[in-house]
């Protein structure tokens, strides 16, 4: 009898991906359904109690009509389709659950265990995508691209940008603090090397790669990085101790006319002490690319400030994120079916 696969994808993880990968890694002769939902043109949505999912942080799907598609299956592969306690008492036949990112926090993982189901991730999926959009971010903003193209747009020709007094600097003469030492951020930090820049990581948990301290790479307390740094980029997790990091009292202590970047996470960050910092100019710029509330109110007073870069949470988008994690997730599936423990157990 052939092994029962469901598969729910989106219009990122695209389930014909995720089944071109595990038809690779496994072979034809599993029974495979797929399934298409409307992310990310349709938002995901947040913890419900009405639904019996508020044990799941995001997602996307209603519960009834995910566990209608999942069936009999024994192995479902999803990016953001929710398992809660009640849903997974009605799926008896489920064993294995393949979540294709970085954290399983569309399934509450208390109930899995008690149903004994496993769980995998796949870590770092993004890593790369993130740590090249972070490099971009940081040139926009230290190289004024952002500022001439606004200008341009608005027919204004800023040849004053050629102005000593108020022209960009460059990466090799400035001092880039990175705060997170993970996936993203040891990326971030080797890429950063190559633009000859003084970098100081900041991450009380991790010690540095010998190819980093032989760069003359810096560990360094989180006080010392922010009064040193022409930039500061954020990548840590969100944590009980890192919420709210970069507030009002950790601003004071930034260098004055700093550079903020944060492609991280928007809880991190304390966004009305950040706009004030951006309107006196103790911070000079910021490029963001995660908010406290996503989408963004259109009213935003964030979106208002000119020296304030937005994109909408895009950083871990790209076409290698899609086919990295569908690999690895077919990985996952191949091991179960040969009876090996996970790579990525959660």
């Amino acid at each position: 009898m052939h092994r029962k696969i469901a598969i729910i994808g989106d219009r990122f993880m695209l389930p014909e991906v995720f089944r071109t990968q595990i038809e690779k890694a496994c072979g034809n002769s599993l029974d495979i359904r797929t399934l298409e939902t409307a992310w990310p043109d349709e938002p995901m949505e947040f913890g419900n109690a009405a639904l019996g999912l508020d044990k799941v942080k995001e997602y996307f799907g209603h519960p009834d009509e995910v566990v209608d598609f999942i069936g009999d299956a024994e192995i479902l592969v999803t990016q953001l389709a929710p398992l809660s306690e009640a849903m997974m008492g009605r799926l008896p036949g489920l064993k294995l659950v393949a979540v294709s990112r970085g954290g399983p926090i569309n399934i509450d993982m208390a109930a899995a265990k008690a149903h004994d189901i496993r769980v995998v991730n796949v870590p770092g999926r993004n890593a790369s995508a993130v740590a090249e959009f972070t490099i971009g971010a940081i040139l926009a903003e230290t190289r004024l691209i952002r500022v001439g193209h606004e200008a341009l747009r608005k027919g204004e020709w800023r040849g004053d940008l050629y102005r000593a007094d108020r022209t960009g600097r460059e990466l090799s003469e400035m001092t880039v603090g990175v705060i997170g030492y993970g996936n993203i951020g040891t990326k971030v930090v080797r890429l950063l090397r190559a633009f000859g820049c003084r970098v100081l990581v900041c991450d009380p948990y991790v010690q540095l790669s010998a190819d980093d301290r032989n760069a003359g790479v810096e560990l360094v307390p989180l006080d010392d990085l922010l009064s040193r740094s022409d930039v500061v980029t954020l990548h840590s997790r969100v944590t009980a101790e890192t919420r709210g990091l970069i507030n009002k009292d950790t601003m004071a202590g930034m260098k004055p006319g700093v550079i903020f970047i944060n492609t991280a996470r928007g809880p991190l960050v304390d966004y009305d002490a950040l706009y004030e910092a951006l309107v006196s100019g103790r911070i000079a710029s910021a490029m963001l690319e995660t908010f406290a509330v996503e989408p963004v109110p259109s009213d935003w007073l964030l979106l208002q400030l000119p020296n304030v870069t937005l994109t909408p949470h895009i950083a871990g988008a790209s076409v290698r994120t899609v086919t990295y994690a569908a690999e690895q997730a077919a990985e996952e599936v191949r091991r179960y079916l040969a009876g090996l423990p996970p790579v990525n157990p959660c």
